[in-house]
C-alpha cells in the first residue's frame, strides 16, 4: 500500500464519515492539535530513563496514546452525521476520564505539594511532557467550538481537560523521580 493517495492534493480531506472538507476546517484542525499531543508524548517517551520507576509512566502514556487516536475518530466523525453505525464504532467512554484522574491521584499523593507555579523544563522527558501539556491545551481549545456545535461528545472535552491535567502531574512526577528541581515563576522584577 502506498503513503500517499493524491487525494488530498487540492487542500480537501475525509472525515470518517467520508465528508470532504478542506485541511483547514475545524475538525482538522482539532485533528491536527490532538495528533501534535500524541507525536510529542511519543517524543517525550523517547526519553524516559530504563529504569523500573518508570515502567508505570511508560505503560500509561502508551495507553493514552491509543486513548488519542480514539479521541480523534470520535472528533472526524461528527455527531449531527447520519452515519449511526460509524457514530456507535467511534463513541468515546467516560471510563478514560476516571482512569486519567486514578493516575493524576496516585501521583499527587506523591509528589510534594505545590504553593506557586513553576516553571517547564526539568529533565528532557519532564520537559516533553510539559510541552504536550501545553499542545493539549491548544487542543482543547479546537475542540470547544465543535463541542458548542453540539459535533463532539461532553466525554472526548472532558477526557482532553483532564489529560493536560495529568501531562502537568506526569511531567512533575518524572521531574521528582529523576531528582530534577522544579523552578518556581517569579516576577521578572523579583527574579534579580
Amino acid at each position: 500500500m502506498k503513503i500517499y493517495t493524491k487525494t488530498g492534493d487540492k487542500g480537501q480531506t475525509s472525515l470518517f464519515t467520508g465528508k470532504r472538507v478542506a485541511k483547514d476546517d475545524p475538525f482538522i484542525e482539532a485533528l491536527g492539535s490532538i495528533d501534535e499531543c500524541n507525536s510529542t508524548i511519543g517524543a517525550a517517551m523517547s526519553f524516559l530513563p530504563a529504569i523500573p520507576a518508570m515502567n508505570a509512566i511508560r505503560e500509561q502514556l502508551e495507553m493514552i496514546q491509543h486513548a488519542l487516536f480514539d479521541v480523534g475518530a470520535a472528533i472526524a466523525t461528527p455527531r449531527q452525521s447520519e452515519a449511526v453505525a460509524k457514530l456507535e464504532k467511534t463513541r468515546f467512554d467516560i471510563d478514560a476520564v476516571e482512569t486519567l484522574e486514578h493516575w493524576i491521584d496516585r501521583m499527587t499523593e506523591e509528589l510534594p505539594p505545590l504553593h506557586a507555579f513553576i516553571l517547564p523544563g526539568g529533565h528532557s522527558c519532564g520537559a516533553l511532557l510539559h510541552l504536550a501539556r501545553s499542545i493539549c491545551r491548544r487542543a482543547e481549545r479546537r475542540i470547544l467550538p465543535l463541542h458548542q456545535r453540539q459535533e463532539v461528545s461532553d466525554n472526548v472535552v472532558m477526557y482532553v481537560n483532564r489529560l493536560s491535567d495529568y501531562l502537568f502531574c506526569v511531567s512533575r512526577y518524572v521531574n521528582f523521580l529523576t531528582l530534577r528541581p522544579e523552578i518556581q515563576w517569579k516576577k521578572m522584577h523579583d527574579a534579580n
